[in-house]
């Protein structure tokens, strides 16, 4: 398989699938000089990893990280840094059914046909949402590396669950206490509606999905490098590689089609000798540059596609229609456990255009 790496000058690569040994990543590029050590990278584990609520996945992962190299004493040594976390809790006898019966929703058929029956299909082997946490382990440090150096700091949160919309704007301090909730909420009148449309969702063997808004602050002026290297373009495509994903948009997004220009377009002025925009219908990006102000992006995330309710299929060995109804331990809605995820992709991307353009330099 190709397409593991992502990245220019802050490169991370992901290893492993879903029921193998082990998953992981090897992040090359990150300056020397950047203390460094497990206890940076746990705390955003600990907030994606499964079996935390019964709302997730019951699958029992600690997902406890190990660095094998490129911190040396408690720094990073400019060396790629490589990263583990070993799987404890896969059954794979719950994917025995689906040898040759394709899942509705998944990759199977695709994967079934592209490496001719070769590839793990266990889990989901690499098209797993496990795989996830292998972005969060690099994603910790780009997190880490950007503030410290730039003060960019990014916070994801969730605002749709089903047809369930919060119903007050997030402040800073309903953003900071989102991870008190199950669903990553920040607004407390819509927490326990969202709850129970999963868990009603769940109870009929069925699944939900939502959108999660991700807002980042202090970015400096002309991250980016169009045409095809955009601010815009380069935090699609790492929020792409979320599995569930189906849309992403910046700023006002689609809803800017149905505008005047005279309503879309930010106006700009200057406030504490500074050049902001009075409105950021851009999403603090404009000509695929960052532009100062908060770049705010929304991603959908579709239902889950692993449902235990009865669905139609085709069994590719006898090549004839069939029924499956799929055992195992799954999310019956992913859009809790993806905050951290999104938090760790547009880090990524952030630190790596800052290191592309200069602003962060190959030793702190």
């Amino acid at each position: 398989m190709s397409g593991n790496s992502l990245g220019s000058r802050l490169v991370l690569t992901s290893f492993g699938e879903s029921h193998g040994k082990c998953i992981g990543a090897v992040l090359d590029g990150c300056p020397a000089g950047l203390a460094l050590d497990e206890n940076d990278i746990q705390p955003m584990l600990n907030l994606r990893k499964p079996g935390q609520y019964d709302i997730s996945t019951q699958r029992q992962e600690e997902d406890l990280a190990s660095i094998i190299s490129g911190v040396f004493r408690g720094y990073t040594t400019g060396a790629p840094i490589t990263m583990i976390i070993w799987n404890k809790d896969q059954r794979s006898k719950d994917y025995d059914n689906l040898i040759t019966k394709i899942r509705p929703g998944h990759s199977d058929y695709p994967a079934l046909v592209k490496y001719k029956q070769f590839n793990d299909f266990r889990g989901g082997g690499r098209f797993s949402g496990r795989l996830t946490a292998t972005h969060v382990l690099g994603g910790s440090i780009a997190r880490k590396l950007i503030k410290i150096t730039l003060g960019i700091e990014t916070n994801s949160y969730t605002v749709q669950i089903g047809k369930i919309k919060i119903k007050n704007e997030p402040t800073k301090n309903s953003i900071e206490s989102i991870y008190s909730n199950e669903v990553r909420c920040p607004d407390q009148e819509s927490i326990h509606d969202m709850i129970d449309a999963i868990k009603s969702a769940k109870k009929s063997g069925d699944s939900v999905g939502g959108i999660i808004e991700s807002v980042t602050v202090n970015t400096p002026v002309g991250l980016g490098s169009p045409i095809f290297n955009s601010l815009e373009s380069d935090l699609s495509r790492a929020l792409y590689s979320i599995p569930s994903v189906k849309g992403v948009e910046f700023g006002s997004g689609f809803a800017s089609s149905a505008k005047f220009g005279s309503k879309n377009n930010d106006e700009f002025t200057i406030k504490n000798n500074k050049i902001i925009t009075t409105t950021n219908n851009a999403g603090g990006i404009l000509g695929g540059l960052s532009i100062g102000m908060p770049i705010v992006i929304r991603i959908a995330f579709k239902p889950t596609s692993s449902i235990s309710k009865m669905q139609n299929t085709v069994d590719v060995e006898t090549n004839q229609n069939t029924t499956l109804n799929i055992k195992g331990r799954h999310d019956p809605c992913v859009v809790p456990r993806a905050p951290p995820v999104v938090d760790s992709l547009v880090s990524l991307t952030l630190a790596d255009h800052a290191l592309q353009d200069g602003f962060i330099k190959p030793v702190i």
